[in-house]
């Protein structure tokens, strides 16, 4: 067991009762602006800390320059799976180290909007109430592969749910408003429902990569 202090900020790419069955750590709701900057200025800043998801509708997101500041006073900061492939894609450059496929996705330029990665969520239990588009999207692109749908119906469906304001894009929503056959709809739903979330996958392997390197230092 680690001696090391972690903090991580995730509930809604990973709940808190998931995520303490990989890592154990000091878990905080999704990140908002100031949050780093006040362990900063208290010097209070941990070991390690781990930014999974952030909040940005209603109060300022996370700020670049409260990371580099916890980085440069010497705590490591990993990131990935939502806000935290965001911010790591930005800063990665600086030190900030970006775990998982969301992130690479950032890096390569394949997500370029915040909404690609946003959900809204319960306020009282971090439960996503949308469905973020990258999630969407790696699923519609397995379901492609598979010959489950056609290329061009991918890029139909795809181009529905990117149409959706990200609060109100959900399955049923965008299999309303989608051009598919009802065959096609419920090949898809079923391959859906059975497949990973990606959002999920990245927070967990955040969670595996701060353990390894709290057990490596």
């Amino acid at each position: 067991m680690s001696n090391k202090k972690i903090v991580v900020y995730t509930g809604l790419s990973l709940s808190f009762d998931e995520a303490k069955k990989i890592l154990d750590a000091d878990y905080r709701p999704p990140i908002k602006r100031g949050d780093i900057i006040e362990m900063v200025d208290n010097n209070n800043l941990p070991d390690i800390i781990g930014i999974i998801d952030g909040q940005f509708q209603h109060t300022p997101a996370v700020a670049h320059k409260e990371i580099i500041a916890a980085m440069n006073k010497g705590t490591t900061v990993v990131g990935g799976s939502s806000m935290g492939a965001l911010r790591a894609s930005e800063l990665d450059s600086m030190g900030m180290i970006g775990i998982g496929y969301v992130y690479k996705q950032y890096v390569e330029g394949n997500i370029k909007s915040d909404d690609d990665v946003a959900v809204i969520l319960d306020p009282e239990t971090y439960e996503p109430l949308s469905e973020a588009y990258v999630n969407i999207e790696y699923k519609a692109n397995g379901a492609a592969k598979e010959g489950i749908i056609t290329e061009k119906e991918k890029e139909d469906f795809l181009k529905t749910a990117k149409n959706i304001y990200y609060p109100h894009r959900t399955y049923p929503r965008i299999f309303k408003e989608c051009n598919l056959s009802e065959d096609k709809k419920n090949k898809l739903i079923r391959y859906i429902n059975h497949s990973v979330n990606i959002k999920t996958e990245d927070a967990k392997d955040v969670l595996k990569y701060i353990k390894k390197i709290s057990k490596d230092n």
